[in-house]
């Protein structure tokens, strides 16, 4: 189960680099779809590749932010094909100003061999 927990923590990964260079396309490669996302009240799914969008995430992500960071990352349920994992982010202004630390649980499948990030449940807005 070690090639999966690896495998799902490199999507992780791929996400947050993704994120941090504002390169949309490879957030959306670090991610299964439909994705959703339970945040702040607010269920939003994205059907296909490609419907994330950053300027989306730059709306909700604080005033000035210019980077995020994992905190934590603790399995919870390690399978062949799904990873259940509690996280915990921190969201950054470029002076290194903290926004907020938000805990969130990821869920990462793999799809037709790939992985990526298929579900968020965050107490991020």
């Amino acid at each position: 189960m070690s090639d999966s927990l690896d495998a799902a923590m490199a999507a992780l990964d791929a996400y947050m680099d993704g994120l941090n260079r504002g390169d949309e396309a490879a957030v959306n490669a670090a991610c299964n779809f439909p994705h959703v996302r339970l945040a702040g009240g607010k269920v939003a799914v994205w059907h296909d590749r490609g419907d994330y969008r950053l300027d989306d995430f730059r709306a909700r992500a604080g005033e000035g932010w210019a980077r995020s960071q994992w905190d934590e990352r603790t399995p919870i349920h390690v399978g062949a094909d799904k990873v259940h994992l509690k996280v915990a982010f921190s969201r950054y202004k470029a002076d290194g100003t903290l926004i907020g630390r938000f805990e969130t649980i990821y869920i990462v499948t793999r799809q037709d061999g790939r992985w990526g990030i298929q579900a968020r449940s965050s107490f991020a807005s």
